[in-house]
């Protein structure tokens, strides 16, 4: 990112904006929307920039269009500025810069897939920035330089795209991180985490197969598919309260990738279980779902701690949540072993960036030494917990080396009584449709194929670490 984060708050901006500008227009979803890219190059994650900038009070209409910009400029977000950087000499105010950031991302699709008509986007671009006075001056600035832009678009794109941060968009130390840990895969890596993820639904095995929810959506008229054991894939995204079946508890929003943490556990009928790191909830639910268990939900935040409560609510199930740091069970553990502990602990979310694209600009590379010890910090905590006979499901969404085989391998060396079990191992993302072949990146990498599900249907899915370890 190129240029300097603005200092005001972004709630001032949202007032100003509402002022001036009418909340179902794409003026505002632009002037929003860099108001939020503003708030994540200050290191705010996107989710609570978007939750500052438009809350609650707008339109599920206006909050989605200022949603689509604000992502769709995270996935250009290098591609963006390195164009801002080419063709404006002088770099305007980081607000102005925002605008025109938001504009080239709209505008560098061609016409068939452009969400707007050029046309459009320049205009409502200037009314955004006419729209404030204090950078009222800036408006012919931004028609000229967008206007520039759409005569020489091709060979802009192409010229800037010779710099690899402005072809992959992630930064230089990410590029390099994945391509030194997957020299075989990388760039199918960088493109899948670019793309949107396809919104996946978790089948409530107490409430129904997937073959049976697939029948309901057929009679609802909404185009799905089975993507494995559990899981069935929207052909088109659409908000949980028009899914059937959610308010009920009969299906949960989850990556396919993800749903192999549950399965992997192994949990039967009676265990006592522990989900250390459970918010918000989404392995606990489907580990529930599964088995009849004694299960403790540990999360270290109270606040995020109360989604767990909320989703087992609706999926009318129960577990004991506790409010403590996994790497200090001296806060929250009773004595009593566990059969099974699911330890998905922090990490670098590199393999859900597709959904979280903000991740990429937000994370630094001394974070993965840090995130390193935590990891082990936490695993030499649990460890003792785990019964005789009792397993530990490692569990991270990374697609870094350093958080997923290297720290196995660390484990199973520092824990003399740790036999490791079979599990995917490093699970690398993949678009739909793609074939087994192409999702094996590397020795260690797998799909999601089982008897059940033919692994050209199930291959979509973010990154994931596996690694299954049983007590002696």
């Amino acid at each position: 990112m190129t240029d300097k984060p603005s200092r005001r708050p972004a709630a001032a901006h949202s007032r100003l904006s509402a002022l001036h500008l009418a909340p179902d227009s794409l003026a505002f979803a632009l002037d929003s929307a860099a108001q939020a890219v503003g708030a994540v190059r200050a290191g705010s994650a996107l989710p609570a920039a978007l939750q500052t900038v438009v809350g609650t009070g707008k339109s599920a209409a206006a909050r989605g269009a200022v949603q689509d910009i604000a992502y769709r400029t995270m996935r250009r977000l290098a591609l963006a500025d390195a164009l801002l950087h080419k063709l404006v000499k002088k770099a305007p105010p980081p607000h102005v810069a925002n605008v025109l950031v938001c504009a080239f991302t709209l505008l560098a699709d061609d016409e068939a897939r452009a969400a707007y008509t050029p046309f459009t986007v320049v205009d409502q671009a200037v009314t955004a920035i006419a729209a404030r006075r204090e950078f009222a001056f800036a408006k012919g600035l931004v028609n000229a330089v967008l206007r520039n832009f759409l005569r020489e678009r091709d060979s802009s794109i192409d010229e800037v795209r010779k710099n690899e941060v402005a072809r992959w968009n992630y930064p230089q130390w990410w590029i390099d991180a994945v391509r030194r840990g997957q020299p075989n895969a990388w760039e199918r890596i960088l493109e899948a985490g670019n793309a949107q993820g396809p919104l996946t639904l978790r089948v409530n095995a107490r409430h129904a197969s997937v073959d049976d929810y697939l029948s309901r959506l057929r009679e609802a008229h909404i185009e799905a598919d089975a993507a494995g054991l559990h899981a069935v894939r929207l052909k088109t995204p659409m908000p949980v309260d028009r899914i059937p079946g959610f308010d009920e508890g009969v299906v949960s929003v989850q990556d396919a990738g993800a749903q192999l943490a549950a399965q992997l556990l192994a949990a039967k009928d009676g265990m006592r279980v522990l989900d250390a790191c459970a918010a918000p909830g989404g392995k606990t639910g489907h580990i529930l779902e599964l088995a009849d268990v004694d299960l403790i939900a540990l999360e270290s935040d109270a606040e995020r701690s109360g989604r767990i409560g909320q989703n087992l609510t609706r999926l009318k199930l129960d577990a004991r949540i506790e409010v403590g740091d996994a790497g200090d069970p001296a806060q929250w553990f009773d004595g009593t072993p566990f059969d099974r502990i699911l330890a998905d602990v922090p990490c670098s979310a590199s393999g859900i960036v597709r959904r979280h694209p903000d991740i990429r600009w937000l994370r630094r590379a001394s974070d993965i030494d840090a995130l390193v010890a935590e990891q082990r910090r936490i695993l030499n905590a649990l460890w003792p917990l785990v019964a005789k006979g009792g397993e530990l499901l490692y569990v991270t969404c990374s697609i870094f080396p350093e958080e997923g085989e290297e720290q196995a391998r660390w484990f199973g060396t520092a824990h003399e009584d740790a036999v490791r079990l079979d599990a995917p191992g490093q699970l690398l993302p993949t678009a739909a449709r793609a074939s087994a072949d192409a999702v094996q990146g590397s020795p260690d990498s797998t799909n999601l194929a089982s008897p059940d599900r033919d692994a050209e249907i199930i291959a979509d899915h973010d990154g994931f670490f596996y690694a299954r370890f049983q007590k002696r």
